[in-house]
C-alpha cells in the first residue's frame, strides 16, 4: 500500500532524448522499410501461352455449362461445343506439357522445380528479413543506451496484471504499475503504431508489425505469389463430367421464341396457335 505515496519525478532530458527519439525513430523505420519493401517487389513474369491456353479452355469450359440452364446458344451449336471440348480434354490437346505419355499417372507439380513459385519464395524470404532486421537493431539500440529509464506514466490506472509488461527491465515490485520502461515503451510503439501506419501509408501497406511475428518460412507461404501450380490433367477429366451433366440440363433461351413473341403482343391467330 505504501506504493501509492512513493512519487516520481522524471526529468524533462528524458522526454526530449529518449521518449520522443525512441518514437519518432519507429515510425521513420516503419516508413522506409515499407518504400524498401515496396522496391524488392518484383513484377510477376508472364505466363507461356501454351499455360494461357490451358487455363483459359477450362475457363471457357466453365462458361459454357454456368450457362446451360438458360443457354444463348442454339441446341446444334452448344452440343457441338460441348462435345468438342470435351473430347480434346480426354485427348489432352489443351494440356500445355503436350497429351500425357501411356497411362501411368502424372505426378503431381512440384512448388520447389517452378521458377515462378521459387521466386515467390525468395521475395517473401527478403521482405521478412527487411521486416525482422530494422526491429532487431531498434531492440538493441534501446537495451545499450537506455536500459532501466523510467519514460512515461500513463494517465489511466492499470491492474498489477499489466506491471510484467509495461516494466519490462525494470526489478522494483513497488513502484507504480502506470509507470512505463523503455523497452516496454518499444513494445508499445511496435504494435500500437499500425494505425499511424495505414493512415499515411494506407491500408496495405509494409511496415505493419504484425507480419514481424511470423518466421521467414511461414512469411514465404503466405506472401503474394503468381499462380499456384495446378494438376490440369486432373481437372479437365473432372470438367469433361461436368460438361456431360450440364448437356442434361440444357435449355435454350430461344426455344419458340416466335410464338411466345406472337402471344405477348397479341397478333398470333387463333388458328395458329392450335397448330
Amino acid at each position: 500500500m505504501s506504493s501509492s505515496a512513493v512519487s516520481l519525478y522524471l526529468d524533462p532530458q528524458i522526454r526530449d532524448w529518449v521518449l520522443f527519439p525512441i518514437t519518432v525513430v519507429m515510425i521513420l523505420v516503419g516508413i522506409l522499410r515499407h518504400y524498401v519493401v515496396l522496391l524488392l517487389q518484383s513484377h510477376p513474369k508472364k505466363l507461356p501461352r501454351a499455360a494461357i491456353r490451358e487455363q483459359r479452355a477450362l475457363m471457357r469450359s466453365q462458361i459454357l455449362r454456368s450457362s446451360s440452364a438458360n443457354s444463348p446458344i442454339p441446341p446444334t451449336y452448344y452440343e457441338a461445343i460441348s462435345r468438342h471440348l470435351s473430347q480434346a480434354f480426354l485427348d489432352g490437346i489443351y494440356l500445355k506439357d503436350g497429351p500425357p505419355q501411356g497411362d501411368t499417372p502424372s505426378a503431381p507439380p512440384n512448388p520447389l522445380t517452378d521458377p515462378g513459385q521459387m521466386d515467390g519464395m525468395m521475395a517473401g524470404m527478403k521482405t521478412q528479413m527487411v521486416m525482422m532486421v530494422p526491429q532487431m537493431i531498434i531492440m538493441g539500440w534501446i537495451n545499450f543506451f537506455f536500459q532501466g529509464f523510467v519514460l512515461i506514466k500513463l494517465p489511466f490506472p492499470l491492474t498489477l496484471g499489466f506491471k510484467s509488461m509495461l516494466q519490462r527491465g525494470i526489478e522494483t515490485p513497488d513502484m507504480d504499475v502506470r509507470w512505463v520502461s523503455s523497452l516496454s515503451w518499444y513494445f508499445l510503439n511496435f504494435f500500437g503504431l499500425n494505425g499511424l501506419y495505414r493512415l499515411i501509408l494506407g491500408n496495405d501497406n509494409s511496415a505493419d508489425s504484425s507480419r514481424d511475428m511470423t518466421t521467414p518460412f511461414a512469411a514465404a507461404v503466405t506472401a503474394p505469389q503468381g499462380p499456384q501450380a495446378q494438376d490440369y490433367n486432373k481437372l479437365f477429366k473432372a470438367e469433361r463430367d461436368n460438361l456431360e451433366f450440364a448437356e442434361g440440363l440444357y435449355s435454350w433461351v430461344g426455344k419458340d421464341v416466335e410464338s411466345t413473341i406472337l402471344k405477348k403482343y397479341g397478333r398470333l391467330p387463333a388458328d395458329y396457335a392450335n397448330i
